[in-house]
């Protein structure tokens, strides 16, 4: 009897020390939530606040010369160079975004609009040596490396694909840390595995031609997988719609995946830079092109 007693008082000790823990965490998540909220509501930015909230997704304009209907899209990639965690229809986004505006010379409105964006995007691109390349006339680079095999393990459905080994070596680090630092990519086995890596010039241009699309951002006539360094990635699908496809529909849904958004955050520790208009394709850095 009295081991039951003693049982019975632990019970009861256990449920009021996870309540206590209950009541704590949920006070200092609403304390959590209630300075972030606070911390977006910036004084003096709510007129460019409504109006960005009024553009987000009805902007007309094409930024990547394709027309698009709204920006949303591009509120992950723009938070990051502006540094802000504020909603886009918030005063703090309006804020630092007129900071990062300004600090680029540009009038520091709160703003996003189309020339706004063309200099971000501007900043983004830099950094994508194969483009540096090509900008210096420097022709259409391919790699002379040898190639590697991606593991059947690691590219989507099996398919083969190939890229230089030290890519794949930088990608295999980054995928590991991914998963382990972000449950949600590790539940679905399918993120992060490779689609597309390296093509052959020669199959490339015979592709473009028989599919018709060489001229559009579909497919470019110099690209830079044939490089070896440029992986398409698995970072999500919408429903009725492949992993790479460049529908509207398609890429806001990938641009809110947790997958996306931790590239966005993390690739760069690893020598990653995305091209911005597709959300699955990320080049390596390490070496020239």
């Amino acid at each position: 009897m009295e081991t039951l007693k003693r049982l019975k008082r632990f019970a009861r000790t256990c449920r009021v020390v996870r309540a206590l823990a209950l009541a704590l965490a949920t006070g200092l998540l609403l304390a959590s939530g209630s300075a972030a909220q606070a911390q977006c509501q910036v004084e003096g930015w709510t007129a460019a606040a409504e109006a960005n909230a009024q553009s987000l997704a009805t902007l007309a304009w094409a930024p990547f010369a394709r027309p698009e209907t709204g920006w949303e899209a591009y509120v992950p990639l723009i938070s990051r160079e502006t540094g802000t965690d504020c909603p886009p229809q918030s005063e703090g986004f309006a804020a630092a975004f007129a900071a990062w505006q300004g600090a680029r010379g540009l009038v520091a409105t709160g703003l996003m609009g189309e020339a706004d964006f063309l200099a971000l995007k501007a900043d983004v691109q830099a950094r994508r040596p194969f483009l540096a390349v090509t900008a210096a006339g420097g022709g259409c680079p391919e790699t002379a490396d040898v190639i590697a095999t991606v593991h059947a393990a690691e590219s989507l459905g099996g398919k083969t694909v190939w890229a230089r080994p030290s890519v794949l070596a930088a990608y295999r680090a980054m995928a590991a840390v991914a998963r382990a630092e972000a449950p949600q990519i590790a539940e679905d086995p399918r993120n992060l595995m490779i689609f597309s890596g390296y093509r052959s010039p020669t199959l490339d241009a015979a592709r473009c031609e028989a599919e018709g699309n060489c001229d559009g951002v579909a497919r470019a006539r110099c690209s830079s997988h044939r490089t070896g360094l440029a992986l398409d990635l698995f970072v999500g699908q919408a429903e009725g719609f492949g992993a790479d496809s460049t529908a509207e529909t398609s890429r806001l849904a990938l641009s809110k995946t947790a997958t996306y958004r931790w590239l966005l955050a993390n690739a760069g520790r690893f020598g990653f830079v995305n091209y911005p208009f597709e959300p699955w394709h990320w080049e390596w850095t390490g070496e020239a092109p």
